[in-house]
């Protein structure tokens, strides 16, 4: 089972310019559609005077999770672009909103593909990457009666514990290499009265 995925670790600003337009590309490690819709929010307080934010991205660790965004150019000159080049780098969980300011002189249909690749590839390529794990997410929910026998299993299988509440019963989230899945869940099993439930992949 592949079970990893490549992203970045900090936004980075990569810029081109071509003949006065200036396009200033802003990259981001996004999780989910709240990330995305923050990240462009922030780009378009810090531009408000822009002619164009135009985005990509691609979200999920299977990758069929994308939108190319040209807001106002011409078709497929620049959301298209900018997705080429998340994919040419191999990443995924990334957003890229590049900013143009128009200088005057049209750039025509291939010059804005180009100005939308170059500005995404300076972002980038400053960007330092990280290769994460998929993961799925459970919460274990449990009485007091059997907490001891809980708290021992999760240190013994070295849980990846993301959350924990102890009130009218116990509660605990943790991460799980999806590789690692089955026998895990397994051994959850064999504990009466601990019920898991899965959450979600991240």
């Amino acid at each position: 089972m592949n079970d990893l995925y490549t992203t970045i670790t900090a936004p980075t600003i990569g810029e081109f310019k071509d003949r006065g337009s200036k396009f200033l590309a802003y990259a981001y490690a996004v999780y989910n559609r709240d990330d995305i819709k923050d990240c462009l929010e922030e780009v378009r307080k810090l531009h408000p005077k822009a002619r164009h934010h135009c985005f990509s991205w691609r979200l999920g660790t299977d990758g069929t999770q994308y939108r190319a965004n040209d807001d106002g150019e011409p078709s497929g000159t620049a959301g298209r672009p900018i997705l080429g080049q998340i994919d040419s780098f191999g990443l995924t969980n990334v957003l890229v909103v590049v900013v143009r300011y128009f200088g005057g002189t049209k750039l025509g249909v291939p010059g804005l593909i180009n100005a939308y690749k170059r500005s995404t590839i300076d972002a980038l390529e400053q960007a330092e990457t990280i290769e994460k794990t998929v993961d799925n997410v459970y919460q274990l929910t449990f009485g007091y009666e059997i907490m001891s026998d809980v708290m021992n299993f999760v240190k013994k299988a070295d849980l990846n514990v993301i959350k924990q509440e102890f009130e009218a019963a116990g509660l605990i989230e943790f991460a799980l290499r999806q590789s690692e899945t089955d026998n895990i869940l397994e051994q959850i099993k064999k504990i009466e009265g601990l019920k898991c439930n899965f959450l979600r992949t991240q």
